[in-house]
């Protein structure tokens, strides 16, 4: 199964219309169509709003469902997402398993461009960001924060405000990610 599918999937699982998605999602009724008949390949951005509004992550969406003990993922396996018109490319590294609630993914983000402003999460959603090549700008809300990250630094933040990663160098920058859906018992 494709991205569009699997997205329409969980859509009707939900028992979720078309509208409603399109409401949730800030994407359109024409464009989620063409996104579920794998007709149009969404940017990162909007790719990762529809797995908001759907209450799941965009690993999950993208990746064939199985269920094993244990998962190995191949370098050549590895599911990738890249977005057309910026060059940014997400590589998933761990399996998609919702309801473990960890994602570990690789950012590699082109020379002077961005990852777009990705929508705030659920409350309780935190990210930790390690920069292993190349300089990152992470910015979040309108203003909160603007932090400038280098090799080797570290930023974690809790990801229910909108975020965006920018990188303003000549080099291409590399940072893992790892997103953090777990439900808090506190």
């Amino acid at each position: 199964m494709g991205f569009g599918t699997n997205i329409k999937n969980m859509r009707k699982k939900q028992k979720m219309t078309l509208q409603e998605l399109s409401s949730q999602s800030n994407v359109s009724v024409s464009m989620l169509s063409q996104i579920e008949r794998e007709e149009k390949n969404p940017t990162l951005q909007v790719a990762c709003q529809i797995a908001e509004s759907l209450h799941t992550t965009l690993s999950f969406l993208i990746e064939e469902q199985q269920q094993k003990g244990t998962i190995t993922i191949r370098k050549k396996e590895r599911l990738i997402y890249r977005d057309e018109q910026s060059g940014f490319e997400r590589h998933l590294l761990s399996p998609s398993l919702p309801s473990k609630g960890v994602e570990f993914i690789l950012n590699v983000v082109p020379p002077f461009k961005e990852s777009g402003t990705f929508s705030s999460h659920k409350k309780g959603v935190k990210e930790y960001i390690f920069v292993a090549k190349g300089t990152l700008r992470v910015e979040l809300g309108n203003g909160v924060c603007s932090e400038e990250l280098k090799e080797g630094d570290s930023f974690y933040f809790e990801g229910d405000i909108e975020h965006r990663f920018i990188n303003e160098r000549e080099e291409e920058c590399h940072y893992y990610l790892v997103i953090d859906s777990h439900e808090s018992s506190f």
